[in-house]
C-alpha cells in the first residue's frame, strides 16, 4: 500500500487546503495568532501521517498516527476560537467540524489496522 492510497490521508490534505483559503482572507492580527495556529495544526495531520508511513516500522508508525490525532482535535480547539471570534460563520465552523470527525473515525480505524496482518 502507498501512503496516497490511504483515505484519511487524502482527506486530511484536503481540510487544510480548506483551512488555508478560509484564513489566507483574514487580516494580519487575526492571520498572526490564530491563524497560525490553526494551519500550522491542520498541516500536521497529513505531515505526521506521512512520516509515520514513512518509518516503516508499525510501531513508529502507529505513534505518529497518534501525533496527527493530537493535531486533529487542537484543529478543533482553534477553529472554536476562530467562531468565538467572528472569523468564521457558524455554518463553516459545523462543516468543518463534521469534516473533522469523519477524519478522526477514519484515522482510528487506521491506527487499529496497523501492525495487524491481513488473513488471505
Amino acid at each position: 500500500m502507498k501512503l496516497e492510497e490511504l483515505k484519511v490521508y487524502h482527506e486530511s490534505m484536503e481540510i487544510a487546503e480548506d483551512i488555508w483559503q478560509i484564513v489566507i482572507d483574514w487580516d494580519y492580527f487575526a492571520k498572526d495568532t490564530i491563524g497560525k495556529q490553526l494551519v500550522k495544526t491542520i498541516n500536521s495531520v497529513a505531515a505526521n501521517l506521512s512520516e509515520g508511513f514513512g518509518r516503516y516500522h508499525y510501531k513508529e508508525n502507529k505513534n505518529f498516527c497518534y501525533y496527527s490525532r493530537g493535531s486533529l482535535y487542537e484543529s478543533k480547539t482553534w477553529l472554536t476560537k476562530a467562531r468565538n471570534r467572528k472569523l468564521i460563520s457558524e455554518k463553516k465552523y459545523d462543516s468543518l467540524l463534521i469534516f473533522i470527525d469523519k477524519i478522526a473515525i477514519k484515522l482510528n480505524n487506521y491506527i487499529n489496522s496497523i501492525g495487524k496482518k491481513s488473513s488471505n
